[in-house]
């Protein structure tokens, strides 16, 4: 007997939907910063074994959208409740139930099984622990809710376990040396949007669009051209910094951590060029590979 099926991760920004990802699929495949809106694009990571396949899929932050591309990360997340075989709500210890109750109410009317990770409970208490889960019993009773600590992680394998119950019987849904559907060029953008999120502050890192435009491999090295766009001129100059300095730096730091994840000598070169109001435009975006409806 074969298991396979879909497991979609939603919540709120910066509850820990990426961290807990990671830690599910054991690849580094999302970025996991300190900052809320990091993922813009529903990700999916393949964890096989012999006799089962789950598909995870990490998926942006549910927010009311300001512009376009906050339009496109919502449509993301509300697709994820569309073809789910188990879903996994994330929350954490501070947030109540009804941050985003409209987004809550769709969550509720699921025919598939829910679970609700409460997150980042080594930042509590227990007597917190128990208010917060009867919390959770109340807004989403059909739901299972399991306590976690995904940077500790605690109780994440009983998580897993339990996925493994729900999964239903199924041939798999991808070879089972896959363990992404994005390709190499994806996590290269990816890695460099995550130093670019750590290290320049305010409105600069939500600006950013990163395209690479060179990939070139062989056997023990690879060559990347990327472009770092933004939506003015002001925040190019503070994306490159006096005398190249902050340019540099996110370019260092995004080569240190490419050679880890592809195991390789990387040849990074970065530019930075100005795409005006990138995130309003349907043409911007679509460029950008963001499939608009």
């Amino acid at each position: 007997m074969h298991k396979a099926g879909f497991v979609n991760i939603v919540g709120n920004p910066n509850v820990g939907k990426s961290t807990l990802m990671n830690l599910l699929v054991g690849e580094r495949i999302s970025i996991a910063t300190f900052k809320a809106q990091t993922t813009r694009h529903r990700i999916m990571g393949i964890l096989n074994t012999a006799e089962m396949q789950i598909v995870f899929s990490d998926t942006p932050g549910v927010l009311k959208p300001n512009y376009k591309l906050q339009e496109q990360m919502l449509q993301f997340s509300e697709s994820a409740l569309q073809d789910a075989d188990v879903l996994l709500y994330v929350t954490d210890m501070v947030e109540t139930p009804d941050k985003n109750q409209e987004f809550l109410d769709k969550v509720a009317q699921m025919k598939v099984p829910v679970l609700v990770l409460i997150n980042k409970i080594d930042l509590s208490n227990p007597t917190a622990l128990e208010a917060k889960v009867e919390e959770w019993h109340t807004a989403l009773p059909k739901a299972e809710i399991f306590p976690i600590s995904a940077l500790h992680k605690f109780n994440v394998d009983n998580v897993l376990a339990r996925i493994k119950d729900l999964l239903p019987e199924s041939p798999a849904y991808f070879d089972k040396d896959q363990w992404t559907d994005k390709p190499a060029r994806f996590f290269v953008t990816e890695i460099i949007r995550e130093k670019i999120l750590l290290y320049y502050d305010k409105e600069i890192p939500y600006s950013v669009e990163v395209v690479v435009e060179q990939f070139k491999e062989t056997d023990k090295q690879i060559r990347i051209n990327a472009v770092i766009y933004v939506e003015r001129e002001s925040q190019k100059g503070i994306v490159i910094g006096h005398k190249g300095v902050a340019l540099k730096r996110v370019a260092t730091e995004a080569r240190k951590s490419l050679e880890k994840f592809f195991g390789k000598s990387i040849f990074l070169e970065t530019f930075v060029k100005v795409d005006k109001d990138w995130r309003s435009s349907e043409r911007a975006m679509k460029n950008y590979g963001y499939q608009l409806d």
